[in-house]
């Protein structure tokens, strides 16, 4: 019997029908906070779970991609429908994701055990969300999500740049601020503004929150033996803000509205460059840049 559950992300409906008995809402904890009650709205994807769906044509081999560790092999069919493998960090596959050639639609068939089936579905999700909404001014992020008076600072860099330590450090001495989530927020360009997003992915950090926030700035952040920050210019912008969002160059259309979002959001915020040490300057530093305030 299928089990049909809805949950909204971003202000962004879908629909996940799990449609045999090996596999259940349980494997998707981070996702409670998201959960709806089943409505008519219009649904940005639906998702099918159930492990005897096997496609019938495999596709061209887009490519073997790395993300934080773990391998999605993708490939395509000439009607633009995706196959996409998903291995962990132990080179174990864990789940084949089949879409149709909008993503707004797709099957997945888990494998392993409940931490190779969790670890498949969520990646799944993941890209359902990230690519179905490419073109309606959704970006999925990799940054680390401060929000402060209302407002949410993001903090960007490839892993081991500090962006934990630095947002850790705010939580440590700055107060009333509170971390809205650690690895993947959404960021939307709605009606001429920035929003930040909770979302149900946020890599080792459990921050897993149903709130949002109007963006108060980007912060790419570099390691350096002393502190200083500035604002960035707009080529600097562009490619620092690009390659932190989940990105298929190779889709047109996708690729296409990514780069539309980001040149959106870049006319209505401010990216700076912060040079940091893992310290309380740091933060005393990037504060009073971005609130105007002096660090009690």
């Amino acid at each position: 019997m299928n089990r049909i559950l809805q949950y909204k992300v971003a202000r962004l409906p879908f629909r996940i029908i799990f449609q045999d008995e090996t596999n259940s809402e349980s494997l998707l904890p981070s996702f409670a906070p998201f959960q709806t009650e089943l409505t008519n709205e219009q649904l940005c994807f639906t998702l099918v779970v159930n492990d005897s769906v096997l496609p019938k044509e495999k596709g061209k081999e887009i490519g073997q991609f790395d993300s934080g560790g773990n391998n999605h092999g993708v490939y395509r069919t000439e009607k633009g429908e995706y196959r996409i493998l998903i291995s962990d960090i132990y080179k174990r596959q864990c789940c084949l994701l089949t879409t149709n050639n909008d993503l707004s639609y797709a099957e997945v068939a888990l494998r392993g055990d409940s931490v190779m089936r969790s670890f498949g579905l969520n990646n799944a999700l993941m890209i359902m969300f990230a690519f179905s909404n490419a073109q309606n001014g959704t970006l999925l992020m990799h940054s680390s999500v401060i929000r402060y008076e209302g407002k949410g600072y993001l903090f960007l860099g490839v892993s081991g740049t500090g962006k934990s330590t630095h947002t850790a450090n705010w939580l440590k001495w700055v107060k009333d601020c509170d971390l809205m989530n650690d690895d993947n927020p959404i960021v939307r360009f709605i009606d001429g503004k920035a929003m930040v997003f909770g979302s149900p992915w946020s890599g080792k950090t459990p921050c897993y929150r149903n709130i949002e926030a109007p963006v108060g700035a980007f912060v790419q952040l570099e390691q350096a033996p002393h502190n200083n920050i500035r604002p960035m210019k707009v080529v600097e912008t562009f490619a620092t803000l690009l390659p932190s969002c989940s990105v298929m160059k190779w889709d047109d259309k996708v690729y296409t509205g990514i780069c539309e979002t980001v040149g959106n959001i870049m006319e209505t915020t401010t990216t700076y460059l912060l040079e940091n040490l893992p310290d309380r300057a740091a933060v005393e530093l990037s504060y009073k840049t971005l609130t105007g305030k002096q660090l009690s």
